[in-house]
C-alpha cells in the first residue's frame, strides 16, 4: 500500500512516516511540504492514499485535493485535520477527500484508516462527523439533480442511506436491519451508482443536503424527498 505524506511540519511528517513504519503492508513512497508539491509528486510516485494535511502554503490541501480528484481520481485522499471546528474540511470533503481524522487520532486508528481509505471505503472522525455535516448541509441549497436521482432509490436503499447519514458502520447498519454485513455492502455500492457518488462521503453529504435527513440527526425526511412515488420502488 502505497502513501504519499503531505505536511508543511517536518515534525509532523517525520512523526507519520515513523507511524507507518511499523506496518509491514503500508510504504512511504513520498513526502510533500504544500500541495503544489503533492500533486506533482502523485503523478510521479502513483501512491494508493494520500495523507493531506489542509493548511498549507502555495497550495492547501483543499485545492490540492480538487486538483487530485480531477488529474488522479483514482487516488484517495484522507484528511488529517487539528481542530475539530477546521471550516476547511468542510471544503475538503466536497473538493472529493475520501475522509479525514484528527491529528490527536492513535497511532492504530490511522493505520487502520489508511486501510480503510485504500481499500475504497471512506471515513468521518466520529468526533467530528455531526459538526462537519451539520455545517456543510445547512451552507449548501439542496442540489436539485441529486434530489431526482435520490428517488431513484429503493425503499431499503434509502433506509441504508440514512443509517450511513447517522454515522453506523455497515456492520452496524446490518444490525440495524437484520440483514448480512455483505448486503449492506451491496447496497451502498447499488447506492453510489444510481446517485454518481464517488464514496461513502459524498453520499452522507447528499443525504443531508436533499433533505432525506435533517441536520442534527433528525429523522428522514422521505416524502417530500419523493413526494409523488407512493407505491414505488
Amino acid at each position: 500500500m502505497r502513501v504519499l505524506i503531505v505536511d508543511d511540519d517536518d515534525l509532523m511528517r517525520a512523526g507519520l512516516r515513523a507511524v507507518l513504519s511499523s506496518d509491514d503492508t503500508i510504504s512511504v513512497v513520498g513526502e510533500a511540504a504544500d500541495g503544489a508539491e503533492a500533486v506533482v509528486l502523485v503523478g510521479e510516485m502513483r501512491p494508493d492514499v494520500v495523507l493531506m494535511d489542509v493548511r498549507m502554503p502555495h497550495l492547501d490541501g483543499i485545492a490540492a485535493t480538487r486538483e487530485l480528484s480531477e488529474v488522479a481520481p483514482a487516488v484517495r485522499v484522507l484528511i488529517l485535520t487539528t481542530f475539530e471546528d477546521d471550516d476547511y474540511v468542510f471544503g475538503a470533503l466536497s473538493a472529493g477527500a475520501s475522509g479525514f481524522l484528527l491529528k490527536r487520532t492513535r497511532p492504530e486508528r490511522l493505520i487502520e484508516a489508511i486501510h480503510t481509505i485504500a481499500a475504497g471505503d471512506s471515513l468521518l472522525s466520529p468526533s467530528v462527523t455531526r459538526t462537519v455535516i451539520d455545517q456543510m448541509a445547512a451552507a449548501a441549497p439542496p442540489d436539485p439533480a441529486a434530489v431526482r436521482r435520490l428517488r431513484g432509490l429503493t425503499a431499503r436503499e434509502r433506509d441504508v442511506l440514512v443509517l450511513v447519514a447517522r454515522g453506523l458502520s455497515n456492520g452496524e447498519i446490518a444490525a440495524e436491519l437484520f440483514v448480512e454485513e455483505s448486503t449492506i455492502k451491496t447496497h451502498m455500492k447499488r447506492i453510489l451508482a444510481k446517485m454518481d457518488l464517488r464514496d461513502r462521503v459524498q453520499a452522507v453529504i447528499v443525504a443531508y443536503e436533499t433533505g432525506l435527513i435533517r441536520p442534527g440527526g433528525g429523522g428522514p425526511a422521505r416524502e417530500p424527498a419523493r413526494p409523488h412515488e407512493a407505491g414505488g420502488q
